[in-house]
């Protein structure tokens, strides 16, 4: 059997986090200082000393997550130098993640990126015109029918999250999210309820951000991964640095597979999935679409070990 490795996207964040691997590990410390230079700004006293309500803006939030996955990612690769997952994938902005783990970008890139990223993505709504919301109880069918039907040419909520079987968000327009979440408590959801985010992510919406995107990824330098990324988008292995790029751009606007990419895996073999970065949301996803999937979530550096353990168990499996 085989290993994943994943990487959490916004949403993760808090005032503090990746405080003790910058402390224990000087090759983490690095990233944060190299992070730190690449924007211009100190990222790093935000991250450990907030304020939250900045630190949660989406332009903050995204490099802060993306720094902190990857100061554990390589406190991990100073325990071991014999990392061979079959796979790497990211949620939304830890696709980005992923592909700096994999050496198809450098750390200054993804930083410099997701921070553009966050910005076109705030830009691109007026603030109270958009929203998303959390469905939960429903299959993706339902939710689907139901965003068919609260939109039209001037209205839309279209599903932007598939993560898990039971678990979909849908983004669009204000009212027509509102009627979405109402009509799903009528079929029966056990929760739809709205999230605090400030605009409608990965809904069509979105569109605008791929042409800023597309003009970042210009200025970057771009390898081929050591290891296949599954993308958003499709929920497909990809290599190729064209293939990448445009499946990057097209996630902007276009729903996160998660449970696809997840299902994708399993197929394809993997057996155990490694979460590195803060909290461990992707580990209760992964729970709900693969039940038999073994999972770890590396978010401190006293994980390290049982890390290892975890994935050289897989590999002899």
């Amino acid at each position: 059997m085989s290993y994943a490795f994943v990487f959490p996207g916004q949403g993760v964040q808090e005032v503090g986090m990746g405080r003790d691997f910058y402390d224990k590990f000087t090759v983490s410390r690095e990233m944060f200082l190299r992070a730190d230079e690449a924007l211009g700004f100190p990222l790093s006293r935000l991250i450990f000393e907030g304020p939250e309500e900045e630190l949660t803006k989406t332009e903050y939030a995204q490099p802060a997550i993306l720094t902190v996955s990857i100061a554990a990612f390589e406190a991990l690769r100073t325990k071991s130098n014999d990392l061979h997952p079959s796979f790497v994938a990211g949620h939304s902005l830890g696709e980005y993640t992923a592909l700096v783990a994999a050496g198809a970008l450098k750390l200054e890139d993804g930083v410099k990126l997701v921070n553009i990223r966050g910005k076109l993505m705030q830009q691109a709504v007026p603030l109270g015109v958009g929203a998303m919301a959390a469905i939960i109880g429903l299959d993706k069918e339902t939710v689907e029918a139901l965003c068919r039907l609260v939109s039209d040419n001037d209205c839309l909520c279209e599903p932007a999250n598939y993560n898990s079987l039971q678990q979909i968000v849908v983004s669009g327009h204000l009212r027509a999210v509102e009627r979405v979440i109402e009509l799903a408590k009528e079929r029966g959801a056990k929760r739809a309820v709205m999230l605090k985010v400030s605009a409608p992510f990965h809904s069509s919406l979105m569109r605008p951000v791929a042409e800023g995107l597309a003009k970042a990824f210009e200025m970057c330098e771009w390898r081929r991964p050591k290891w296949p990324v599954v993308a958003n988008v499709n929920a497909k292995p990809l290599e190729e640095v064209k293939e990448i790029q445009e499946a990057l751009l097209l996630q902007s606007y276009n729903p996160v597979l998660w449970s696809q990419s997840v299902e994708f895996m399993r197929g394809a073999g993997v057996d155990a999935f490694l979460e590195i970065g803060p909290g461990s949301v992707l580990t209760g996803l992964i729970k709900k679409t693969v039940k038999d999937a073994k999972v770890f979530s590396l978010d401190s550096p006293d994980k390290l070990d049982g890390a290892l353990d975890f994935i050289g168990g897989a590999q002899v499996e």
